[in-house]
């Protein structure tokens, strides 16, 4: 099998294969959180305003959102796992917005099936890949920043039947300006906790498969039924 390494709308664009599109800070991290707090699926779009008229126009639905990395006004979730928790999303329907995540997913051309991935469920991500027994698989980086790189390098390593040493593949993230300022607690609508939340590894055992819909992009559990309506 052929692994290729993609990063941005632009690698989305050329992915071959099966995709898998990683978002670990944040979006596909909430996706996760979200799916095991019992949503019954997320919606993916790539605007605020689709964002809000899709949750207007589903029964029950929560919208997050941010717009480069902050919060949007009015809208009381910013693409938190911490504040996904906080919610009871049992039997509901999670609208999303993010400035990688889900403009990259839904930039994957049509002819290409997608998975979502991040640390939390990266190795159930890799179990339901290799079940496909695709011939190329691209690991698609949302965002150039070392997070995304070391969740694809290891589910690389795990595919190879390697023990990847995630300390090692994260020190760049760790070591940065960008992981104190967010460790502090400064940044808007970004609780240091949703570091932890986010670094932790291989906390569920779903993976989460990305069906195209009209207007939006369904993100569900590998090992539920897809939602209805």
């Amino acid at each position: 099998m052929e692994i290729i390494h993609a990063t941005g709308v632009e690698g989305a664009r050329h992915a071959r294969g099966l995709a898998v599109v990683i978002d670990v800070l944040r979006s596909f991290t909430v996706s996760a959180f979200a799916l095991a707090g019992g949503a019954l699926e997320c919606r993916l779009v790539t605007t605020t305003d689709e964002a809000r008229t899709l949750v207007a126009a589903t029964p029950r639905a929560v919208i997050c959102a941010e717009e480069e990395g902050l919060p949007v006004e009015g809208i009381a979730i910013s693409n938190s796992p911490t504040q996904i928790r906080a919610v009871d999303l049992k039997g509901r329907v999670l609208v999303q917005r993010s400035s990688a995540g889900t403009p990259v997913a839904a930039s994957v051309h049509a002819g290409v099936d997608i998975f979502a991935a991040s640390l939390v469920v990266a190795r159930a991500t890799v179990r339901a890949c290799m079940s496909r027994h695709p011939d190329t698989l691209t690991l698609i980086a949302s965002a150039d920043y070392p997070e995304d790189h070391a969740c694809a390098r290891y589910m690389e390593a795990i595919i190879n039947g390697e023990s990847p040493d995630l300390d090692r593949l994260l020190r760049p993230l760790r070591d940065s300006e960008r992981y104190a300022h967010l460790m502090s607690g400064a940044w808007p609508g970004f609780p240091p906790t949703d570091l932890e939340l986010a670094l932790e590894l291989d906390r569920f055992t779903f993976a989460m498969p990305v069906m195209r819909e009209r207007g939006y992009l369904s993100l569900t559990r590998a090992d539920q039924p897809p939602a209805k309506g």
